[in-house]
């Protein structure tokens, strides 16, 4: 790992030791200015595992997620626990003075989302839920070219990202106890997308806006009750409309379009889901044009971007990270509750919110 000398390295704890989890580590040994120091499991075994693959010492691998966020090695942790225990352990993590970085969705609905947020900002800790994505210099790219009028008045935005799994009850994928079904895996993307894309046409302080209306079709798994595939169209302040969709149970072309009154934009991966770093390009479609022009950017490892989004924040002196604020969160979260409710899907993270 290369660290840059203006950045001293923050140390990372990772808490929970599944495929993002690794997944997270490889990006973080690509990052410059993050280090690996120590894993968390509920097994000791779990955790000698994973710190053998990632080229950690046998004592930081620690059988507890207590015990990680009790290490005085660990400046921030990772959170990549199943969605419904993200809310629990965000509030341990703060308490324990640890930065956080909690894998996407933050929480289960809206509830959970206030609470991880009010716990960091009471223990004075930086707070980003990872959509890492939003540190890549192509969505940067994207949204300047909105907000700079390159195809004029945007006016639709049309955004997917779902893929078929296969059934199987006991997945987190399809189980309703587990927070399972496409919009909370996946959907929280398009519609993360679709927020970001009409903050820059209003134009305004705030990098994202909040749908006015929402309106959603889809179909829930009969055995489980989580949706299989769904769809929503939004419309926001100012005309523009949005129209996403996603799914577990259904393959789709995961990419992402923006029309305008002078123009297009053709996002072939918007997601960037290519972890390796390199280049990355898109299409801009001007009125008028002959042919498109091709913008490319290129950058690392997107889980080292994101991991680097966070040391440069609180070097900086931040408690929050500018590509997906606290506020994000909280307004992606009430998104999300809506998408759900229309089409009548609950979990039960929400009785126990309306019960609270």
């Amino acid at each position: 790992m290369a660290t840059s000398p203006e950045l001293p390295p923050l140390r990372w704890g990772i808490l929970s030791t599944g495929r993002i989890a690794g997944v997270f580590a490889r990006g973080l040994a690509a990052s410059r200015a993050g280090r690996l120091v120590a894993v968390g499991s509920r097994t000791a075994e779990s955790a000698a595992r994973f710190a053998a693959e990632h080229g950690l010492a046998p004592a930081a691998a620690h059988g507890s997620y207590e015990a990680l966020l009790a290490d005085p090695a660990v400046e921030a942790v990772y959170i990549a626990t199943p969605h419904p225990e993200h809310a629990v352990w965000v509030e341990r993590a703060a308490a324990a003075g640890k930065h956080i970085l909690c894998e996407k969705p933050a929480g289960m609905n809206l509830a959970e989302g206030r609470r991880m947020v009010a716990a960091a900002r009471g223990a004075g800790v930086l707070f980003m839920e990872a959509f890492m994505y939003r540190c890549h210099p192509q969505t940067a790219r994207i949204a300047a070219l909105v907000r700079d009028g390159a195809i004029g008045v945007p006016r639709l935005v049309q955004a997917n990202y779902g893929f078929r799994a296969d059934f199987n009850p006991a997945s987190r994928l399809w189980n309703r106890e587990l927070g399972g079904g496409g919009i909370l895996d996946v959907g929280c993307y398009p519609m993360s997308l679709a927020r970001l894309i009409a903050g820059a046409a209003a134009g305004g302080a705030e990098a994202f806006a909040e749908p006015a209306g929402l309106v959603a079709q889809g179909r829930l798994q009969p055995e489980t009750g989580v949706d299989e595939f769904a769809t929503a169209g939004l419309g926001f302040a100012g005309g523009l409309v949005a129209q996403i969709a996603t799914g577990v149970g259904l393959g789709l072309e995961n990419n992402a379009r923006v029309y305008g009154t002078e123009g297009w934009l053709e996002v072939p991966h918007p997601w960037i889901i290519t972890r390796g770093g390199g280049a990355l390009t898109f299409r801009l479609h001007r009125r008028g044009a002959a042919e498109p022009e091709t913008i490319t950017t290129e950058a690392g490892n997107i889980y080292g971007l994101e991991a680097d989004a966070v040391a440069e924040a609180l070097r900086g002196g931040g408690r929050a990270v500018a590509a997906m604020t606290p506020e994000d969160t909280l307004g992606n979260l009430a998104a999300l509750d809506r998408w759900r409710a229309a089409l009548g899907l609950s979990y039960p993270a929400d009785a126990v919110a309306a019960a609270g």
